[in-house]
């Protein structure tokens, strides 16, 4: 027997014991951003997460998205305060299956083993060459693959690929919702950058910012994005060709950028760099950040010497809630145009409208 009958044969037998009509299962059905049809018999209720970081966008369509995850991968996962707060709300957390096998690959093994109705993967997963054989097999399991992106090109992908999501776990008019609370609150911010047409400033953005081994930086996608949403120019696109690329700190300095901009979160602790995000406390972010800028190069940047210098959450790089740091960003950017935004707002109605688990912290801070 096939795996792809098999697991057919399971589905049907799972209705006739729930006591349903075999009519009763709704085919539903969605595009995912490579282009490709996804189909299932009716809404997904075992999914892996080949990206764990994705258990919170499903916490934007379901107010109990660890009901929904038979597997996630860990080793693409949630920051240590978010999956803390996450298993405290949702104890069933911990039974979830790991799936990783090591590099940031999906066990193809372990998935099949979980039975999953959908696996959820990321753009990137579809670009990766090491991943072309696990896809093949999981085709060849019968297993229904979709791919969405809010990474890559999170301004073309993320509402399309959250429509996705809300179709084929039947959240579709929570998906709805948030996307207009998303498009509403974009649409302020790019009206009014339009209508006044402000000299763009041109920001160094520093990724993982730390005091030593200066600087990691970003091309086209990601924080270009939302740099780019927000009135600005990344000065990363002219001198990194991918997503991601270094910049010496003597080419930092002969840039002179306008702003400088950098990323950081609870993983940067260790060293001693920028530490940001759920959990974090004012006073420790404004203090990591104080010593980030006090670096020996990084002091003497104009930006930094005319208190043109912002920290901002690295984690807000895969989540819809980067309409966040896009309104957090274009009020430092543009503070005459928008003196009457509040970001701190956006976060909060996030949480109250969408979030099943509360996450308090710092996600951004100006120079003070």
């Amino acid at each position: 027997m096939t795996f792809r009958l098999f697991t057919t044969l399971l589905h049907l037998g799972l209705l006739f014991l729930s006591g349903l009509p075999l009519s009763a299962a709704a085919e539903v059905r969605g595009t995912d951003v490579t282009g490709r049809e996804v189909v299932l018999p009716e809404p997904a209720r075992r999914i892996v997460l080949g990206d764990g970081r994705h258990l919170t966008v499903l916490g934007l369509l379901h107010d109990n998205p660890v009901a929904l995850v038979a597997g996630w991968r860990q080793d693409k996962g949630l920051d240590p305060a978010t999956e803390a707060a996450y298993l405290a709300r949702f104890p069933a957390l911990a039974e979830v299956a790991a799936v990783g096998a090591g590099n940031r690959l999906l066990s193809v093994e372990r998935t099949i083993a979980l039975m999953p109705d959908l696996v959820i993967l990321s753009l990137i997963d579809a670009r990766d060459p090491q991943m072309a054989m696990p896809l093949q097999q999981l085709e060849a399991a019968g297993i229904p693959v979709a791919f969405v992106d809010f990474f890559t090109a999170p301004l073309d992908h993320t509402l399309p690929s959250l429509r996705l999501l809300g179709a084929l776990t039947g959240a579709e008019p929570r998906a709805e919702e948030f996307a207009r609370f998303y498009t509403d609150h974009l649409e302020v911010v790019s009206s009014r950058i339009a209508a006044a047409d402000p000299a763009r400033p041109r920001v160094f953005i520093h990724v993982h910012a730390a005091p030593t081994g200066c600087c990691a930086t970003v091309g086209p996608g990601v924080f270009d994005d939302f740099i780019t949403a927000a009135g600005a120019t990344n000065i990363g696109r002219e001198v990194v060709p991918g997503v991601m690329g270094n910049m010496g700190l003597e080419n930092v300095l002969a840039a002179d950028p306008d702003v400088y901009l950098a990323t950081g979160g609870a993983h940067m602790a260790a060293r001693g760099g920028l530490v940001l995000g759920a959990g974090v406390e004012a006073g420790a972010a404004q203090a990591s950040f104080d010593a980030l800028t006090a670096t020996p190069g990084l002091a003497g940047l104009r930006a930094v010497t005319e208190g043109r210098a912002m920290g901002l959450w690295h984690l807000f790089n895969d989540s819809p809630i980067h309409i966040v740091a896009i309104e957090a960003l274009a009020k430092q950017l543009h503070p005459e145009l928008f003196a009457d935004l509040d970001p701190r707002a956006t976060l909060a109605e996030i949480e109250a409208r969408f979030s099943p688990v509360p996450m308090p912290g710092t996600y951004w801070i100006p120079q003070q």
